[in-house]
Formats: structure tokens, C-alpha cells, sequence
């Protein structure tokens, strides 16, 4: 077990010097299960940190999977139902024609949205994040300082994150671990320009309530705000390599 960063340092060190591992778990949380069985952290499920004040996170080097930072819907009231009315499609998920809406949508492009012929994008101003279809800037938005606290709740601790080379899939994956660095305070500009850059995502997951009273009415599945795997370290202020 490990309690201070020095002690992640120097166990790590010796993790890099055993090049390629075989995953301990088949799939996207491989990398983060081998690497917590290596250093002895027990696998938990609770926000808060892996050892001293740091939270853990593996990565993929080059890799393409996207992690959800945070979900918030956006405002102001009823603005996912106004998306999904104006902007949605009829799903043969239900058994009803009452639209729902799912689409990523970043700030570098439109996204075709199904068969509607309408199309959507994030633009980002400066009090906020708004969506923006083919007419113009629509008033739904998330607020910067709705955006900050969201971020800080989620990512109040400090952070040190693992970097890895990867080859093979599944249960056969294997990692050699080559890079560490320390990251912490959350930089909103530098969340802004990743947006812009169209490199954060948000997925609206507006669907339906399949019966019972609210039947038709909408549900909200979670806005996902999300960033590839290896984007994400660009988030904040600190980032500094350790190893």
C-alpha cells in the first residue's frame, strides 16, 4: 500500500521497469484495475482519494476513450423538453410518437440530428456554453460559474495520473507503463479552449418516460459532459511530471 507521493513514485518507477503487463480485467477499466493491484490500492467505488490527497486515474496513451467528466442539465427550466419538442425524433423504442433526442455535439462542427433535417453544435460565449442550431444560438445554456462548480465538485482532489502503452484487447491486453504526472486546480479557460477545439463532447440523452403517469412525458438521461481519456490532464493548472 501506498500513503504519500513519493511512495507512488518510487513503486511506480519500479511498475515501468516490468514493461509489458497483462490486464487484470478485460476492457476499459483494465488499465486502472491493473494498476491499483500493482501499487495495492483497494478497488473502491468512492470519490475521494486513492492515497494521501490523490485521487488516481490510467490512461491510455493515444487512446480514443472518452470519459464522462460530469452530467448537468441545461438550463433554464424545461430546456431539455423544449430540445427534445423542437429538435427531437420518434423512436421505436416506444410505443408512441413522442420525440426523443440523443446526439454528441461538439463546438468544431454540426451534427446532423436522425432525419430532421435540423443540426446542431455547442458555441461557446462568454458567459456560458450555449447550443446553436442551423437558425442561430438558441437560449439554452450553461451557465460558467454552474460549469465551475460542477468541475470542482467532481474534481476536488489532486490528481495523479498514470500513462500507459497498450497493445492486444480484451483479456489479453497488454500495458507497459511509461509516464506519471501530477495535476490539480481546475483551469476554466483551458476547459473553454477544449471545448472550442471541439476535444469536450456533450451528449444530450433526452428521452421519454415509458409509462406509468409521466408516460411521454421527458426523461433526462444526463447531459454528459465528456473528454477523451487523454485530453483530460489539459484541465488543470498543475500538471507536472513525476515520472
Amino acid at each position: 500500500m501506498i500513503y504519500t507521493l513519493d511512495d507512488f513514485i518510487r513503486e511506480y518507477c519500479k511498475i515501468c521497469n516490468m514493461g509489458w503487463i497483462t490486464t487484470h480485467r478485460a476492457g476499459p477499466t483494465g488499465i486502472g484495475k491493473t494498476l491499483e493491484d500493482l501499487l495495492g490500492i483497494p478497488e473502491n467505488n468512492i470519490d475521494g482519494p486513492d492515497f494521501g490527497d490523490y485521487e488516481l486515474k490510467s490512461c491510455r496513451i493515444d487512446s480514443n476513450s472518452m470519459l464522462t467528466m460530469f452530467t448537468r442539465a441545461p438550463q433554464p427550466a424545461r430546456a431539455n423538453t423544449y430540445l427534445r419538442l423542437k429538435y427531437g425524433y420518434s423512436s421505436g423504442a416506444y410505443d408512441n410518437d413522442e420525440k426523443v433526442l440523443h446526439s454528441t455535439l461538439s463546438a468544431d462542427r454540426f451534427t446532423p440530428i436522425a432525419d430532421t433535417g435540423h443540426k446542431l453544435k455547442i458555441w461557446c460565449d462568454i458567459d456560458g456554453i450555449y447550443i446553436m442550431s442551423e437558425d442561430g444560438v438558441e437560449n439554452v445554456f450553461w451557465s460558467r460559474d454552474a460549469l465551475k462548480r460542477c468541475f470542482e465538485r467532481k474534481y476536488k482532489n489532486k490528481f495523479v495520473y498514470a500513462k500507459a502503452q497498450s497493445r492486444s484487447a480484451g483479456a489479453s491486453e497488454q500495458f507497459r507503463f511509461v509516464e506519471a504526472y501530477e495535476v490539480s486546480g481546475f483551469d476554466y479557460e483551458a476547459f473553454i479552449d477544449l471545448l472550442e477545439e471541439g476535444k469536450i463532447y456533450i451528449d444530450l440523452r433526452i428521452g421519454q418516460y415509458h409509462n406509468g403517469p409521466n408516460k411521454g412525458k421527458t426523461h433526462d438521461h444526463g447531459t454528459g459532459f465528456r473528454i477523451k481519456e487523454i485530453d483530460q490532464p489539459r484541465l488543470f493548472k498543475i500538471n507536472r511530471r513525476i515520472v
